[in-house]
């Protein structure tokens, strides 16, 4: 049954992957066997540096999805069966005072990347007669509403939507589209929530598992989906929230 996590064999691009989730994201794939291409706006060689030590395989390709199509023509004989999309922006402010500009650029590293980049990544499968993974990562904003950060729900949101209209395109052609929903996690996107004491204190009494989560914790979620395991999971949303949903 353990074999069934194996991705021994098996070549992954994660991409946002030189820090926090994404970095932890690509060292769980590459600790399951896979080779992981390491994608990123900047050189991830901290990650490379990990996996290598771990004596796990990865290599880097440098992706800026301030250009949505950034990976049209990335997949094309690389031997990709595993895609992450994580690279992700946020951009906070009142809705009153939010502007186009910050709800252009949200979307469109968001949620117009990811669709896109998905696309490329299926027809390359397609043409070579392949199976495949897309873990998309969502959010605990792919469900609730949040403050001062409206593209960033509305893009998680359709990250949501776009999982389960592509799982239910693809799962008879044998591509698995599923989501992780990260709900609190100690990255430093959320260092200046936890130094916040009543923030913080907050939050702690909201998650039935009292702690917040570790970036492992979505790493794991992202190994299952990828593998064998979850071989008839399809258009699911993991919410690894430590039960923060559920309150």
């Amino acid at each position: 049954m353990m074999n069934s996590f194996s991705l021994e064999g098996r070549k992954a691009l994660v991409t946002g992957s030189n820090t926090g989730l994404g970095q932890a994201i690509a060292i769980g794939l590459a600790a399951a066997g896979a080779h992981v291409i390491c994608a990123a706006r900047r050189p991830p060689e901290e990650t490379l540096g990990l996996i290598a030590q771990a004596g796990g395989k990865a290599s880097a390709l440098s992706l800026d999805f301030a250009d949505p199509m950034a990976a049209r023509d990335v997949f094309e004989g690389q031997g990709i069966d595993i895609l992450v999309n994580n690279a992700g922006i946020i951009r906070r402010a009142d809705a009153v005072d939010f502007t186009e500009e910050d709800w252009d650029a949200v979307m469109d590293v968001n949620l117009k990347a990811l669709f896109f980049t998905t696309q490329a990544f299926a027809k390359e499968l397609f043409a070579r007669g392949r199976t495949g993974r897309v873990v998309n990562i969502a959010s605990l904003l792919s469900f609730q509403g949040g403050i001062r950060v409206p593209s960033y729900t509305a893009a998680k949101h359709g990250v949501a939507g776009l999982t389960k209209l592509l799982a239910n395109e693809w799962a008879g052609k044998g591509i698995n589209v599923n989501a992780v929903a990260p709900g609190y996690i100690e990255t430093n996107n959320t260092e200046a929530l936890r130094a916040d004491a009543n923030r913080n204190k907050a939050i702690l009494e909201r998650i039935p598992a009292n702690r917040w989560g570790r970036s492992e914790d979505i790493a794991g979620a992202v190994v299952f989906l990828s593998s064998a395991a979850a071989d008839y999971v399809h258009g699911a949303i993991l919410n690894v929230d430590g039960g923060w949903l559920a309150r």
